[in-house]
């Protein structure tokens, strides 16, 4: 295997894990400074990454990202914007034939196998991309939820207030602003990756049309 094949996604695991790592050292050092301020216990590291504390803070990004991808995975089959390259053309929308998804009798030779197949095997790799992320991010809420009820209720009980279900906290004003301030971040961050490639380049990206191509035509137009 040759590394420069895959350092794109090699690149983003290692900085994945670093931003991880140090979010964990931060969120460590606040969490004991806010429970020394509090009288409260202080955590060693390993306690601190096993705890709700942190868990919910990772869930409900990761939850919020891969809903992003979700919607915008789902949203390219069937809607355009004219001169983006994160779009098709004008016209090509839906899921177009099987010729030209290459799959049952016009898969190639080296097409994935269930590219070749029929019927149930065919529809889910056919969705695998879509199924993959909606599992992802219906996982990441319910640890969110799960998680921010433990944190919730431990704010609750410092405040002599009674504990919630996780049912009552998935309904709560708390769960909403942590997951509504997410989802909003994420999708100004498509809409403008979408409209601003419109007008906009970088040279050498696969995410930029070349930096000659019209304002109105796609990537795929310019080619």
């Amino acid at each position: 295997m040759k590394l420069k094949d895959h350092a794109l996604s090699l690149a983003f695991a290692a900085a994945f894990a670093l931003c991880l790592f140090g979010q964990s050292l931060a969120g460590l050092a606040a969490f004991n400074e806010d429970q020394l301020a509090h009288g409260g216990a202080t955590l060693d590291w390993i306690g601190f990454v096993t705890s709700s504390e942190f868990v919910v803070d990772v869930a409900e990004n990761w939850q919020s990202e891969y809903l992003q991808f979700f919607l915008f995975i789902l949203a390219t089959v069937w809607l355009v914007q004219r001169g983006s390259p994160e779009s098709k053309k004008p016209g090509d929308e839906g899921q177009g034939d099987d010729e030209s998804q290459l799959v049952g009798v016009h898969a190639r030779p080296d097409s994935p196998a269930w590219a070749r197949a029929g019927g149930f095997r065919l529809w889910v790799y056919s969705n695998s991309l879509l199924i993959t992320m909606g599992t992802i991010f219906l996982l990441s809420w319910l640890v969110q939820g799960l998680a921010g009820t433990v944190v919730y209720n431990a704010e609750q009980a410092e405040h002599g207030q009674p504990a919630v279900t996780v049912g009552g906290y998935l309904m709560s004003a708390d769960f909403w602003n942590r997951t509504l301030q997410n989802w909003q971040s994420e999708l100004l961050a498509v809409g403008s990756m979408v409209a601003f490639a419109i007008f906009l380049r970088q040279r050498g990206s696969a995410e930029s049309k070349p930096v000659g191509a019209p304002h109105a035509v796609s990537a795929l137009e310019a080619e």
